[in-house]
């Protein structure tokens, strides 16, 4: 290590990121305002030798406080790992020193000499990124951990020159500087994704922002652009750029879009000059990005990927672009080619070929190149994912060497580590194919050996196994265990001659495969005599240890096996600890190699074996802990008290009684549904043994033993430790791995955060108490490297520790210059060959990963056995039956050479009928089997049937018909339809975001407003102004009093229906009446439809034109077009097809007519002479194309005639293969014509021997004979022969004719058809030209579909949005009307509450303030409750109401009356009517009512008019966004209509139609001619004519209209003047009929109050009752007054009677004076003393009692406005009145005085309630 400045820097400033937004606008030129600031920055920067220390700032062990373990208990000696598969893990600081990470250090290590320096991390949670300067002269380490620090260090110093914190709240991913070194960027990892711009050198934050939401592998200032970066990750990149906006400086980002191409991981990428960027692919592609959309995507030729796997581009360097791969290629490409790169085609690729190519290996992966510091050097140097760090020249000439691998390491996690016990050799397996040993004293890698599967196991045999120890016992992951031997090539070079290289060599021994799973562990039995390995197949085999280890057997055990360990020398038995992951622990005793197997297995069924299944106790631990934990806390409370009260002076106190405090309730015992994995355990005791759980049992160590029931199932028990040990800050962090000295007085745990604790230990301490104090230190990666192995050395001077990161650590308990002194040498000893070893054969190794088990090979032998004794069994019988079938011939041959009468039958040959039967179920058991067999053949011919029905038959509608013309060649045929398809689905897609779906689906988003919510106004008005209940029917009114009310009842609802139906006839109209700024809806329809019809009068080609709404197309819509237009060719195909097949049915018809016409004629022509027979027409027939339906027809003779040629080809197969033979089908159609023909020829031949016969006879009837006939006939004979003779003749000829007719009708039909026929294909070609022209629309409409759509669903979601806002604006303004409305009310009601009050109190009232104030008296009112509880708790919130009204001024009870005597607010004052009071109580409750009403009202109307507003500002904003969507879409509509418009469109017209003429001819070019319909422009012409008719008729009516405003106008004045007028007229002669304007329609409805006239009749009837009364009273009184006056003058004698006594009194008083006046003075003295104590004790008494009852009287004052009782200050309450006590009874007052004053004042308080209730 370098040495430390010790100047350090005092605390820096923090900084405060600038909070950006992201913003897809960009500026060029950023840059020069945070060059600014940067050169600020290095204005202002730290002086060059001004250093933190190193030693203030690096972190450090922990140790546990008031410990005596030192801090540098252990010193790292080397770093044999290598964290390969971390993103860019290598940076290069000068042209011999590398760095990268290993765990929570930084390892600079020298090329040269291969020694390495450390540096630790600061937080000591691990190391996120580095990276280096361009200058090299710093390095930056981005740290991990809770706030971490970016610390950059000074090169070659390594001192801390600055520190920058706050930039991510738990790891950095990655940091870079810019080109010039000035800014520093850093990103951070999961939770906030911070990218940070660093001015290093103030460590000041200049901009921050959130790069993404997900993990960020990369970040990079453009080195062309400075104010550019680029920034990528999981599934993303994203470009950034510095901007200037009017609040500072910001980075704005944008995020890349991938478009048609799949969504990549982005690890490498390249900026380009002119600000494109090529990125790489999962799928070894390279894009090129321009903006924030990929340009084009580039591959090879052929479409081959530029590299296999994962790509990435790390430097532009000599006109190439340079790009790696998980391929273990570096290859250069054409930069010129990329950037100009452009793809032509729809797979948007680029096809290229690299320029230069270098493969470095073919096991290579790299993943970071890092350049030379040297000028003009092509060295890079290389990170290799798969362990190694490579050397590089990337010169690409001829001179340039081959790649140099300059170290070599472990790739992945560790999974097995031991070391060795005779030497300082470390062996480690891992899943990368390789078995390593080190010598961690000389500090380097001696072997290495590759497998063909992964390692998962180590173990080195201990001395008892080898003495050299150079034996290793190594697992493999598909379950092979091998033995090594390592030894020193050397030496065996000086036995045997030869020279081999390196310094060990491992050698293998013996190979064989127990397992069937990924091997876990190995171990030794303590004697050296068994080796025990363990798998993931939950198996254990033991193997005798030997020259060659020979299997003993196997047990299962309950889980997967996690570690196995022998029971030390110190137990009595030797048994095998086996810990299972699933929290199975097996405990089996050692097996007897001699003992006998079975054979067919290596399976050991009687081995006796204990087993424990952990069951989670840490919620119980936890439970019982917060219950001592109380228990302590009660307990020190106690004892407190206790303590005050010895400490109290006055003893007669009583202990205070403590509320007890609601104690919370106590964890509940938790048992997770998922075992926790157990990682580690040990032996402690025979039987005994601790454990180390993960996952929610971590933070302990379980001291478990094996129960003594063991009949239970082992995956059902459920074992409880019965002791634990904590194990500070565990709960996150389980021990991994646990490992002893040699004198056990050191435990080492390896953690799972990757740091490692020792423990010292008392010796022989089994139960671990003295594990107390520990030292941690945070050593592999605290995220991804659990210590999953942890070793002491043979001679406990060194600690070794592998993890899941793939490092490597050695550590050593003295320090290194100690150390050397004591070792006195540099390397360890490798062990030397044993003699003869040169001459051994190779041990024969297992590679194949599939080959057989021990187990399962012995099984498969077993089997093997199994199978050829059953083979051999089965010929046996077989033998057996052949013989017995043979003799049984033998005797059914003898049986039917014996004569019948002694002959056996076959039923009495039959031993048993069940014989057949049986047999019989055998056969159609077979038979089944057979038909299931062949199930799989019958459904393939089948379906294969089906699809050529479907294909050749069931794909056309029908069959093509083709009729003939009988007298020409003309044919017509039907058109060849294909079957009619399902409707498409696709074609009727859902489109979301249209405005025609939104509205017909958009539900109703405002309720109606037909029905008011009743608002608690108006329930709060119904409640307070309620009228009073309407009195009991007791008065019975007169008839003319009812008949009074009912006339006046009449009349007011007569008037009150009138003012209704008036009412409703003003809503009515008011109704109807438009508003202002209303418009005639004739007028805007009429706009609408000239706006729709009018349209854009520029040519569709124009670059301005816009399409109007009603006639854009989409893509569903020239679907539909192109689906009609299918629809119409179908229907006019089918209805043609339909013509032709009913002509081909006519000619069929026809056919049959004509043969039998022609019958009739031969019929005719037999009875004519032969002279007059005329030539019938040729007979047409049915072609077969005429009759396609007839072809596939069959009958049984043709099935018959196939099958026979089907025998015969079977018989023929070979010749007819030579010769080559046609098809059965052929073969058979032919011989099926060939006899239709011979049948035809027959027809023919019969037809004419019946021609033929009477012409023969004729012709053999000589003319003799004929005269002879002739000469017989009479003559009436020969007129009749005549006759008839004439009559066939006709018949003939009338024949003859209809055959002409209608072959001639025919063929006419036919020629009309066919000429049809050709019109209809003519418009067929035409409809196939237009449909392959809507095609090409459709094809165009679906590039721009989805563009629309996303333009359309953001409109439409605006307008839903606007329409939504505009909903609800319009609902809280109505809101905010009603609210208005309401309040109007409420103070009007107020109003009327307070002319209510001054109204009760009438004029002159002495009580008018006092009532004045009471009515205006500020009460604070309690809100109702629920009733949850009785009338105390009712009684205690009132008196806490009271309690809190201290609001209330002073002047609500020092309102005093003429005599200054204050009266109580609460307490109606004498001389006040209590009816007057209570009134204005009760106006005071509804006053307060009302103000809280109104007070509600108020502030909901102030929320819906901040509603309001932010609703109107909403609208704004979205009404913006609108326009903005809106101009988007149509800026695609232009674009899609211009793409349209490019389309070619065929139009066929003739010369005649074209008028487009130059100079007397057609031009050549055609191009820019216009294509009109002539009818459409003929109704153009037109239509300008009736526009300007249009226009002149609506001049006039706009004149017209312009008139009847202005009269309108004038009319409205004169009427409002008129109203004014009239309402000056109504309201004086109200004034005069009833003093002041007064509601007419509230008067008209007054009806008669029955109340009132009930009221004033009661009156009548009670002051009579009264008066009766009265005059009763009367007459008592003036009895009573006689009785006074008796009384008085009784008394008055009574009193002078009294008045002479007293006289006596006097004068014997007087004369008792004189005589006392004579006895002595020597009492006197005395009797003054005596008077002068009770006088003064009798004035102290009457103050007391002053104080006293001045202090009752405020108390009264208090308890009649608030019902509280307030004592005197510092006096204990006293009696209310105490007599005046005695000098003897004095001392008892004031003993019992303060003891009983409770019960007086609670009924004095009591009373003061209900006074002031």
């Amino acid at each position: 290590m370098s040495e430390e400045n010790t100047i350090c820097v005092g605390e820096q400033t923090e900084s405060t990121p600038t909070a950006s937004q992201e913003n897809t606008e960009g500026h060029d030129g950023e840059h020069s305002e945070i060059q600014q600031q940067a050169e600020e920055g290095s204005n202002k920067q730290l002086s060059a030798d001004t250093y933190y220390k190193y030693e203030d700032i690096h972190s450090r062990p922990f140790i546990t406080p008031d410990s005596e373990i030192p801090e540098n208990l252990l010193f790292l000696s080397h770093s044999f790992g290598y964290d390969s598969r971390r993103r860019g893990n290598l940076q290069l600081l000068d042209d011999t020193t590398l760095i990268f990470i290993a765990g929570n250090l930084l390892v600079l290590l020298d090329i040269s000499t291969k020694e390495q320096r450390y540096l630790r991390s600061c937080s000591g949670g691990g190391i996120g990124s580095i990276t280096a300067h361009p200058s090299k002269t710093y390095f930056v380490v981005a740290e991990k951990g809770i706030q971490p620090k970016i610390i950059v260090y000074e090169y070659p110093s390594l001192q801390p020159f600055s520190v920058l914190r706050g930039g991510t709240e738990r790891a950095y991913s990655f940091v870079d500087f810019n080109r010039d070194g000035s800014l520093l960027a850093s990103v951070g990892s999961t939770p906030d994704y911070m990218l940070s711009l660093w001015n290093w050198r103030k460590e000041e934050v200049m901009l921050s922002c959130k790069a993404v939401s997900q993990e960020v592998y990369r970040v990079s200032f453009s080195p062309y652009n400075p104010g550019q970066l680029t920034s990528s990750g999981s599934g993303h990149i994203k470009f950034w750029k510095m901007a200037s906006t009017f609040t500072g400086l910001k980075l704005q980002g944008l995020m890349g879009h991938f478009g048609k191409t799949a969504a990549t991981d982005v690890e490498g990428y390249v900026e380009l000059p002119d600000g494109k960027v090529v990125s790489g692919t999962d799928w070894g592609n390279l894009l090129l990005w321009d903006g924030n959309a990929i340009k084009v995507e580039m591959c090879r030729k052929g479409g081959q990927k530029c590299h296999a796997g994962m790509v990435q581009p790390f430097a532009l360097e000599d006109g190439q672009l340079m790009t790696i791969g998980s391929d273990g290629a570096v290859r250069g490409w054409d930069f010129e080619s990329i950037d100009s790169a452009d793809s032509n085609s729809d797979g948007s690729r680029f096809e290229l070929e690299p320029m230069n190519e270098m493969v470095v290996g073919h096991n290579v992966c790299l993943s970071s190149l890092v350049k030379s510091s040297l000028p003009e050097s092509c060295v890079w140097f290389a990170q290799d994912s798969n362990g190694a760090i490579w050397k590089l020249d990337l010169s690409f000439t001829y001179t340039t060497p081959d790649p140099e691998c300059l170290f070599t390491f472990h790739a992945g996690p560790i999974q097995a580590m031991d070391a060795s016990r005779k030497s300082h050799l470390m062996a480690t397996a891992a899943l990368d194919r390789s078995v390593r040993v080190f010598d961690f004293l000389a500090k380097k890698e001696l072997t290495t050996t590759r497998f063909n599967q992964g390692g998962t196991a180590l173990g080195w045999a201990p001395p008892v196994v080898n003495q050299s120890g150079s034996l290793l016992v190594t697992g493999f992951e598909d379950g092979v265990v091998r033995l090594l031997e390592l030894y020193d090539p050397q030496r065996l070079h000086m036995v045997s001659g030869r020279s081999p290289k390196g310094d060990a060599m491992l050698r293998l021994n013996q190979a064989f495969k127990p397992h069937n799973a990924p091997v876990t562990a190995v171990a030794y039995e303590r004697n050296g005599e068994i080796l025990a390995t363990g798998s993931s197949d939950s198996t254990v085999f033991f193997f005798t240890v030997g020259e060659k280890y020979n299997p003993i057997g196997f047990v299962s055990v309950p889980g997967p096996v996690q570690a196995l360990e022998w029971s030390p020398h110190s137990h009595s038995e030797n048994r095998l600890l086996i810990l299972c992951q699933s929290g199975h622990v097996v405990e089996v005793q050692s097996p007897d190699p001699e003992a006998e197997r079975p054979t067919n297995t290596f399976q050991l069924p009687d081995l006796s074996s204990r087993s424990f299944r952990f069951r989670s106790i840490k919620s119980q631990i936890k439970r019982e802990a917060e219950i001592a934990r109380r228990q302590a806390a009660k307990e020190k409370k106690k004892k407190e008290r206790e303590e005050r009260l010895k400490q109290s002076k006055n003893p007669d106190i009583e202990p205070e009684e403590e509320e007890e405090e609601e104690e919370e309730e106590l964890p509940s015992i938790y048992i997770p549904e998922s075992p926790s994995p157990l990682y580690c355990g040990f032996y402690s005791q025979p039987g005994q043994f601790w454990l180390s759980m993960g996952g929610y049992d971590s933070g302990f160590l379980y001291h478990c033993k094996f129960s003594e029931k063991q009949d239970q199932d082992p995956d059902q028990r459920q074992d409880e430790p019965f002791d634990f040990l904590p194990v500070h800050s565990t709960d996150n962090d389980p021990i991994r791995s646990i490992a002893f000295s040699s004198n056990r007085q050191l435990l080492l745990c390896g953690m799972h955060s990757g740091s490692i604790r020792v423990f010292p230990l008392q010796p022989a301490d089994h139960s671990l108490t003295s594990m107390q104090a520990y030292w941690a230190l945070s050593v592999h990666d605290n995220q991804y490297g659990p210590l999953r192995h942890i070793r002491c050395s043979h001679d406990d001077l060194f600690v070794l520790t592998v993890g899941d990161d793939g490092n490597i650590f050695s550590f050593s308990l003295l320090p290194p210059e100690e150390l050397q002194k004591g070792l006195q040498r540099t390397r360890a000893r490798v062990p030397s060959p044993r003699v003869g070893l040169e001459n051994e054969a190779l041990a024969q190794d297992i590679e194949d990963p599939a080959a057989y088990s021990i187990e399962t090979a012995k099984q498969k032998l077993e089997n093997d056995r199994l199978r050829r004794e059953a083979e051999l069994k089965i010929v046996a019988k077989q033998k057996k039956l052949a013989e017995l079938q043979k003799k049984f011939k033998q005797l059914l041959t003898v049986n039917q050479s014996l004569p019948e009468q002694v002959r056996l039958k076959p039923v009495e040959l039959q031993l048993d009928q069940r014989f057949r039967e049986q047999a019989e179920r055998v056969k159609a058991q077979r038979v089944r089997e057979v038909r299931k067999q062949m199930a799989w053949e019958e459904e393939r011919s089948s379906i294969a049937l089906r699809k050529l029905q479907d294909w050749f038959k069931d794909s056309l509608e029908a069959n093509v018909v083709t009729v003939v013309a009988i007298r020409s060649d003309h044919r017509v045929s039907t058109y060849r339809l294909p079957a009619l398809a399902r409707p498409s689905t696709g074609l009727r897609h859902h489109r979301p975001g249209w405005p025609d779906e939104d509205e017909a689906a958009a539900p109703e988003h405002r309720k109606s407003r037909a029905e008011p919510v009743k608002d608690s106004s108006v329930l709060e008005e119904e409640e307070v102004l309620r009228p009073p209940p309407a009195r009991p029917a007791g008065i019975k009114l007169a008839d003319r009093q009812v008949e009074r009310l009912r006339k006046a009842a009449e009349k007011a609802e007569q008037a009150r229906a009138k003012i209704e139906k008036r009412k409703k006839e003003w809503a009515q109209l008011y109704a109807e009446k438009p508003d202002e700024n209303c418009e005639d809806p004739q007028d805007v329809q009429a706009i609408r439809e000239a706006k729709e019809n009018i349209g854009d009068l520029k040519l569709k080609s124009a670059k301005d034109f816009t399409v109007p709404k009603h006639l854009r197309v989409n893509a569903e819509r020239k679907r539909a077009q192109l689906i009609g237009l299918e629809e119409n060719t179908r229907e006019k195909q089918t209805e043609m097809n339909r013509r032709i097949v009913i002509l081909r049915d006519s000619k069929v018809r026809l056919v049959s007519q004509l043969h039998a016409q022609a019958q009739q004629v031969q019929k005719v022509q037999q009875r004519l002479a032969a002279i007059h027979h005329r030539p019938k027409p040729t007979l047409p027939t049915i072609l077969p194309e005429e009759t396609p339906e007839k072809r596939l027809g069959y009958s049984h003779a043709t099935l018959e005639r196939y099958r026979h040629l089907r025998e015969q080809r079977l018989k023929n197969m070979e010749q007819e293969e030579q010769e080559g033979a046609t098809s059965l089908l052929e073969q058979l159609e032919k011989e099926m014509e060939g006899e239709d023909g011979k049948e035809e020829e027959e027809e023919e031949e019969e037809e004419r021997g019946e021609e033929g016969t009477p012409g023969l006879s004729a012709s053999y009837l000589t003319r003799e004979e004929k005269e002879k006939e002739e000469a017989k006939l009479s003559k009436l004979e020969k007129e009749l022969q005549r006759e008839e003779e004439i009559r066939l003749l006709h018949e003939q000829d009338s024949l003859l004719e209809q055959m002409e007719s209608c072959v001639c009708q025919f063929d006419a039909e036919l020629l009309l058809l066919r000429h049809q026929k050709l019109r209809l294909d003519w418009q067929l070609k035409m409809a196939d030209l237009h449909q392959m022209t809507l095609y090409q629309e459709l094809l165009l409409l679906k590039e721009f579909e989805r563009r629309e759509d996303k333009l359309q669903e953001n409109l439409s979601a605006r307008i839903k949005e606007e329409k939504s806002i505009t909903s609800k604006l319009e609902e809280y303004n109505e809101q905010l009307e009603l609210r208005r409305g309401d309040i109007a009310k409420l103070q009007e009601r107020e109003k009327a509450l307070i002319a209510a009050f001054h109204a009760s109190l009438g004029e002159e009232n002495k009580f008018e303030d006092f009532l004045t104030k009471v009515f205006k008296k500020k009460v604070k009112r309690v809100k109702k409750k629920e009733q949850k509880e009785g009338g105390e708790e009712e009684e205690n919130s009132d008196e806490d109401s009271d309690d809190d009204d201290e609001w209330d001024d002073d002047d609500d009870y020092d309102s005093t009356e003429e005599g200054g005597a204050a009266l109580d607010n609460n307490v109606c004052p004498p001389g006040c009517e209590p009816e007057l009071f209570e009134n204005t109580v009760q106006l005071r409750e509804r006053r307060l009512d009302l103000e809280e009403l109104l007070a509600e009202e108020r502030k909901s109307a102030e929320a819906l008019k901040r509603e309001c507003d932010t609703l109107v500002k909403k609208e704004k904003l979205v009404k913006s966004s609108r326009k903005a969507a809106e101009d988007d879409l149509e800026l695609v509509n232009r674009e899609k209509q211009q793409k349209m418009n490019e389309l070619d469109v065929v139009v066929p017209i003739r010369l005649h139609q074209i008028e487009f003429i130059a100079n007397g001819s057609v031009p050549c070019d055609l191009s820019p001619v216009l294509v009109l319909d002539m009818k459409e422009l003929n109704r153009l012409r037109e239509r300008i004519r009736q526009l300007q008719a249009e226009k002149s008729h609506q001049r006039d009516l706009y004149i017209q209209a312009r008139q009847q405003h202005v009269r309108l106008i004038h009319d409205r004045k004169d009427m409002v003047a008129q109203i004014q007028v009239l309402e000056k007229v109504c309201n004086e002669q109200m004034r005069m009929k009833f003093g002041r304007p007064v509601n007419l329609e509230a008067l008209q409805t007054l009806s008669g109050n029955r109340t009132m006239e009930e009221l004033k009749q009661e009156k009548l009837v009670r002051e009579a009752a009264y008066a009766k009364e009265i005059k009763q009273w009367d007459a008592k009184v003036e009895e009573a007054r006689q009785a006074l006056m008796e009384v008085t003058r009784c008394n008055t004698e009574r009193l002078r009677h009294m008045t002479n006594l007293f006289d006596q009194k006097k004068e014997l008083e007087h004369k008792l004076n004189s005589r006392q006046k004579k006895m002595g003075k020597q009492f006197q003295d005395y009797r003054r003393r005596a008077d002068q104590e009770e006088i003064q004790r009798l004035q102290g008494l009457v103050k007391i009692q002053a104080q006293q009852a001045e202090a009752l009287r405020r108390e009264i004052g208090l308890l009649s406005r608030k019902g509280v009782h307030v004592l005197p200050p510092n006096q204990a309450p006293k009696p209310l009145l105490a007599p005046m006590p005695t000098p003897t009874c004095h001392t008892h007052t004031r003993r019992q005085g303060p003891r009983r004053p409770s019960k007086p004042l609670k009924a004095h308080n009591s009373a003061s309630k209900q006074g002031a209730n």
